[in-house]
């Protein structure tokens, strides 16, 4: 095909190893892309968060809880998504505190648009005391004394060997009173894009996912150069925790809770319902 029909889509997403393995055939064409070639602008989720409300790009990740605020701009791709079970963020300390004592501490978030900020909120409706700050330097935040945070990513598998632990996993928390998987994050496109566009772009999502697994558990160069801190038998967790069976089809389950988290936030925060579709 000749390179001046191509279509060129950017898509933001982490450098966490979920996001670099679903992302790897696609960006790297190891799949055909059709009329389409694609440019990965990398930023942590929070940023991609504040990006999303900005509408900065056409096709991005974001955590589910900023997704009631930007309805308007996006709709949901039914491929890519992190929901499951167990899978939740982990409100962690030095030592174990009774909701008490939550309720009056600071509290470290991974930001403020972040479905672990929304959990929280959730769980902890009168803790009022918060901070913001990367998600990746929560864990030396408690470590130094500074009080308990909620840890996402690769930090569940790490914060036990720092003598930290568990108050509560507010996955769990959400499963217990919804009976819903959590819906952590997902991958969004800007509705004003044609139809038959977003299909397509959801459907190579689908594809690339699908090839990443085909090679598994081989891990691709795409995936290790974007977590040379990890072993790579703690980026595998990682892939295996968070792209799953929703990862390639939200299906009936998934798309309901989404919709109960989004009908969840909208009453926190009073907002109105939208009378826009959710997904594609």
């Amino acid at each position: 095909m000749n390179n001046k029909n191509l279509t060129k889509v950017q898509i933001g997403f982490s450098p966490c190893p979920n996001d670099t393995f679903i992302f790897d055939a696609l960006i790297n064409k190891k799949i055909d892309t059709a009329e389409f070639t694609f440019e990965a602008v990398m930023e942590d989720v929070e940023t991609l968060n504040k990006w999303a409300l900005q509408k900065k790009l056409p096709v991005t990740k974001l955590s589910y809880g900023v997704l009631p605020l930007v309805l308007s701009q996006y709709v949901v791709l039914n491929n890519g998504s992190a929901l499951g079970k167990g899978v939740g963020p982990l409100l962690i300390n030095s030592k174990h505190l009774d909701k008490s004592q939550i309720e009056n501490s600071i509290i470290a978030l991974p930001g403020e648009h972040t479905t672990a900020h929304l959990l929280f909120s959730i769980a902890y409706p009168n803790a009022a005391q918060k901070v913001f700050i990367p998600y990746n330097e929560i864990e030396k935040y408690i470590s130094d004394g500074h009080g308990p945070g909620v840890i996402i990513h690769e930090n569940r598998f790490t914060y036990q060997d720092k003598g930290l632990v568990k108050i509560i996993d507010l996955g769990d928390y959400w499963e217990e009173k919804t009976g819903n998987p959590i819906p952590l994050g997902g991958i969004v496109v800007d509705r004003v894009l044609p139809l038959r566009t977003q299909q397509s772009i959801d459907s190579l999502i689908r594809k690339s996912i699908e090839y990443g697994f085909s090679n598994y558990p081989e891990l691709p160069y795409y995936v290790k150069i974007h977590a040379q801190e990890m072993s790579e038998d703690v980026m595998r967790k990682h892939i295996e925790l968070y792209v799953n069976n929703y990862s390639t089809d939200l299906g009936s389950e998934g798309k309901n809770a989404i919709i109960n988290l989004i009908w969840i936030f909208n009453n926190i925060y009073q907002r109105q319902e939208t009378s826009l579709p959710v997904f594609v």
